[in-house]
């Protein structure tokens, strides 16, 4: 039996199965989301959906979904599942599948009478195409199968309804049909590899319900247009692919394709296995540029992401040729934004504070994980360079005082990774000193003292130690408390109090401020407050303002975003502080904490990780359905582990 497997008990119960969902991506922008049913729960569902350069930067739903009937005796068998007003489910063709599996690519088996029908999907590696094989397993008479595509043609922020602007206009292609019903729009090509008819049959399917938008206080209703459908006949043993896409194939090669996307899939066979696909999905190429998408299905590349969750999809897991393909990239944006030039690279809020830093922080994990000497040869220049920029308050929101901190504006706007907002105001409004900027930057100048000796220039490596050195010093006086916490951020006469997880950034780093009683005592605190089954919560129950329901409309959401609700990421520091002051005897702990992330696996969104939970029992799963800088931390643990494990 496969790893990711749902049997018809679990299928059949719509209550338990539509909240399952399940992510394609393309590496390209471009992905293919929905439930296991292939029942779409979200307005960002679809069989594919790409972006649209000549109308915006989001993606848009061309195939929203493919409904197939089964045809025997005359007699017709709707495997389709979309929700209608009143929480009517039509047609209800959940009640045919008895199984649903993803080990290497995801398989449903639906029976109908004596009728077994296998459906396997693919989405194509670098193309805008997703296939779908079709194999009738078993069958006593003469069977038909009936694809009738439901279209969009809309952005995934928005619904589409009935208009008279639509076109309803196809041309006949090989063994299929293409269409596009706006201009600006790319056609939408749809074929088989099997000779069929295509019968025109336009209709409009009013009133589909998206159930996510309705509880996310969304519009959630949308009409889809259906041009017709593809008929043709199918033999017991027999294979039929359908493939759509942006351009026309040659039939014959469908087969050969969804083949060799079959080959090249890695299986699904256990947690870490899992987790390395996820890690795949995140990866993006555009114009001959690499990046990392910050999650699906609605995030784009943000930088901050990209560099905390860098070296965990790609390093932990041995693939150093990909770091080096987004640094490439990411340290043009970088050079860029500190020249003050404009740039074409995709990468968002590269201004914000801390993100020089978490820069500095990824190329520290290369030369951990890859090669020190290599680190330097590449990335050297570079991390003199950012601290420099730094030292020398180029950063348009830094500043460095004479007692070694940086003091940042967070009053107006969001600077940090807590960065919700409402009414155009921080909902934590993290300024001046704040606690993980000042520790990045202290393992920074340490960090960069290394690099120098390293090159033999020790005379400036001890100008860099001797100002960290400053801020160690001022970092433990500004921050840690005699209650045996720090302090999350002092802005002039303000203080916070509040236990939040950022200090357990300053704990885990390689060159740390603080001493070993000085963390073990965060640590505990941390455990106490903080830890879930499904990581840290943002914050302490204790605290002032703690709203850990990540639920309501989009204002009552940003309130709790990072107010109690849980961040799997933030668990990557601290199980690596428990490793760093138990060692071997915190194995045991680490382990248990694994568990909450692999149930997760059957939840949600199958074989990956969500961005938040709730910080309550049961620890919903909330927000993007895939989230990079969560996968990344645990791969990242895995990684450490090994050293421990020798695996």
């Amino acid at each position: 039996m496969s790893y990711l497997y749902f049997d018809k008990p679990l299928l059949a119960n719509l209550q338990e199965s539509l909240p399952k969902e399940i992510l394609r991506t393309n590496r390209s922008g471009a992905y293919s989301c929905s439930t296991i049913l292939d029942c779409n729960t979200r307005k960002y569902h679809g069989l594919l959906v790409v972006p649209v350069k000549d109308l915006d930067d989001d993606n848009h739903v061309l195939l929203s979904s493919l409904d197939e009937t089964v045809i025997q005796h005359g007699a017709q068998f709707n495997l389709g599942l979309h929700k209608y007003s009143g929480n009517v489910f039509s047609p209800n063709g959940h009640k045919y599948v008895r199984s649903y599996a993803w080990e290497k690519v995801p398989t449903t088996i639906y029976r109908v009478g004596g009728v077994i029908l296998q459906k396997e999907k693919v989405f194509q590696h670098f193309e805008n195409r997703i296939l779908i094989r079709y194999t009738l397993l078993d069958a006593h008479s003469p069977t038909t199968l009936r694809l009738r595509p439901f279209l969009a043609f809309r952005s995934v922020k928005e619904c589409t309804h009935e208009n008279g602007v639509a076109s309803q206009h196809y041309d006949v292609i090989d063994n299929g049909i293409k269409t596009r019903m706006y201009p600006h729009y790319p056609e939408l090509m749809m074929q088989l590899n099997k000779k069929n008819e295509f019968v025109f049959e336009p209709a409009w399917y009013r009133g589909i319900e998206y159930q996510k938008e309705q509880e996310l206080g969304y519009e959630y209703k949308e009409d889809l247009y259906v041009p017709g459908y593809f008929e043709f006949n199918i033999k017991k043993g027999e294979s039929v692919v359908f493939s759509a896409g942006l351009n026309e194939l040659g039939t014959s090669q469908l087969k050969k394709i969804f083949d060799h996307e079959m080959d090249v899939h890695v299986p699904r066979t256990s947690f870490y296995s899992c987790l390395i696909n996820a890690a795949h999905q995140f990866h993006y190429e555009r114009d001959g540029e690499t990046y990392i998408i910050a999650g699906y299905p609605w995030f784009k590349c943000r930088v901050r992401d990209m560099f905390i969750s860098l070296p965990g999809l790609t390093l932990a897991i041995d693939e150093v040729e990909y770091y080096e393909k987004v640094m490439k990239t990411a340290v043009k944006g970088l050079r860029d934004f500190m020249d003050n030039r404009k740039s074409d690279i995709m990468i968002r809020e590269i201004e914000k504070p801390d993100v020089l830093l978490w820069a500095i922080w990824c190329i520290q994990q290369y030369a951990r994980l890859v090669d020190a000497e290599t680190a330097v040869k590449k990335y050297g220049e570079l991390v003199h360079q950012m601290v420099d920029f730094i030292r020398e308050d180029k950063h348009p929101n830094l500043s460095l005082h004479d007692n070694g901190l940086l003091f940042t504006n967070g009053r107006t706007q969001a600077v940090t990774w807590m960065n919700s907002e409402v009414n155009g105001h921080p909902v934590v409004p993290r300024s001046g000193y704040v606690v993980e900027i000042n520790a990045l930057w202290y393992n920074a100048l340490h960090f960069l003292a290394e690099i120098l000796t390293s090159q033999d220039c020790s005379t400036e490596a001890d100008v860099y130690t001797g100002l960290a050195e400053k801020t160690g010093d001022s970092f433990k006086s500004t921050f840690l408390n005699h209650h045996g916490y720090l302090l999350d951020y002092v802005d002039q006469d303000y203080i916070s109090w509040s236990v939040r997880p950022n200090m357990l950034i300053a704990t885990s780093l390689e060159y740390s401020p603080l001493t070993t009683p000085e963390k073990k005592k965060i640590f505990d605190i941390c455990t106490k407050e903080l830890l879930t089954p499904k990581g840290m919560r943002s914050l302490s129950p204790k605290s002032g303002g703690y709203n850990p329901i990540y639920a309501g409309c989009q204002a009552q959401r940003d309130a709790a975003y990072h107010q109690g609700t849980v961040w799997p990421w933030l668990s990557g520091f601290y199980l690596e502080t428990c490793l760093k002051i138990y060692k071997r005897s915190g194995l045991s702990w680490v382990d248990r904490c694994f568990l909450g992330f692999e149930e997760e696996m059957n939840y949600h969104c199958i074989g990956t990780l969500p961005e938040l939970f709730d910080g309550n029992p049961p620890f919903s799963g909330r927000g993007a359905v895939s989230f990079a800088v969560n996968v990344a931390s645990v791969l990242r643990i895995f990684k450490v582990l090994s050293k421990f494990y020798n695996y």
